[in-house]
């Protein structure tokens, strides 16, 4: 898969230059400290201290913390791979692909989410800055593979019920940890894929991957 583009050049008009290694370096120390630390209890004044920056050079590269964490979500992995990146020859293989990636590192970076998920219900300009920044971009992006589908003649048309998938898919990464006490892996993942989103979307035609073990 492609490797996201770290750089944030599109989101970063008007601020001034940093490089990309830089950049990369401030948004892991971030990651680090929300590991630590999580959201409420992180302070612009720890993430200059442990990166060596002041204060003033990320208020003025990122206008305040909620900017920040979601910058770094965004660009260094602990959210979703773009949509449009998906390397699959289809629809179904590339959401195979999606559930590969979610599995991954569902440990470590779901647990990231969660948190910050949890805050932003009581932070309106954090709860913002993850709509506009990670939601809104990927529920289009996903829009926009169910459309080339039906392009390409995988689907007759998009189904009502595609809106849900993305709802369903991620709560998974939530769910499964509270009620079954483990973590999900790429076998759960990946049978959620053919189990219930190849049969929601009408694709119960296309077969299984032949990695995967049959009973």
């Amino acid at each position: 898969m492609p490797v996201r583009d770290t750089t944030g050049t599109a989101r970063r008009s008007g601020r001034s230059k940093i490089t990309p290694e830089r950049e990369r370096e401030l948004y892991d120390a971030v990651l680090d400290l929300l590991r630590e630390v999580g959201y409420d209890a992180l302070t612009m004044d720890a993430v200059a201290a442990r990166t060596k920056s002041s204060k003033a050079t990320l208020y003025r590269q990122w206008g305040s913390k909620p900017q920040l964490v979601v910058a770094a979500l965004d660009c260094c992995g602990a959210a979703p791979p773009p949509f449009e990146e998906l390397q699959g020859e289809n629809l179904v293989d590339s959401m195979r692909e999606l559930a590969r990636w979610a599995a991954r590192d569902a440990a470590k970076d779901t647990a990231l989410m969660r948190a910050v998920g949890q805050s932003a219900q009581n932070d309106p300009e954090l709860a913002r800055a993850m709509r506009e920044t990670v939601i809104e971009p990927e529920l289009n992006a996903f829009r926009g593979l169910l459309e080339k589908a039906v392009e390409r003649g995988e689907l007759a048309e998009v189904p009502p019920a595609a809106d849900y998938l993305p709802h369903m898919f991620f709560g998974l990464l939530f769910a499964r940890p509270a009620i079954d006490m483990i973590e999900v892996d790429e076998d759960y993942l990946v049978g959620f894929v053919d189990e219930v989103a190849v049969p929601l979307l009408g694709l119960t035609d296309t077969p299984p991957p032949t990695d995967r073990p049959t009973d």
